[in-house]
């Protein structure tokens, strides 16, 4: 069994940072590519930023220059710093991975984390 656990949310003011942080943990061989989503109240789920395998990042347009995707060196760890945060990036947060297991790959989502950017 594979678990996703996301970790680092909580309340902050506008201008203030973040990390983020989602560990995969259980029986795989390997994490292939790794992406953060959100989603806001009211609004569809956003794809945040993505790190492939390859160490490749990707991100929105709307985070740009503000978020980080980065992971550890034993691949098994993924963290969103997030700066300069802005309220529109109150939302919950999700970390989905791509990752290989003893039946072939599989897609695995965490619990979620609350971000909520207020004064």
């Amino acid at each position: 069994q594979v678990q996703l656990v996301e970790s680092g949310g909580g309340l902050v003011q506008p201008g203030g940072s973040l990390r983020l942080s989602c560990e995969a943990s259980g029986s795989f061989s390997r994490i292939i590519d790794m992406y953060w989503y959100r989603q806001a109240p009211g609004k569809q789920r956003e794809l945040v930023a993505a790190l492939t395998s390859e160490g490749r990042p990707n991100y929105a347009d709307s985070v740009k220059g503000r978020f980080t995707v980065s992971r550890d060196n034993a691949g098994n760890t993924v963290y969103l710093q997030m700066n300069s945060l802005k309220p529109e990036d109150t939302a919950v947060y999700h970390c989905n991975a791509i990752i290989t297991t003893s039946v072939g790959p599989r897609n695995y989502w965490g619990q979620g984390t609350q971000v909520t950017v207020s004064s």
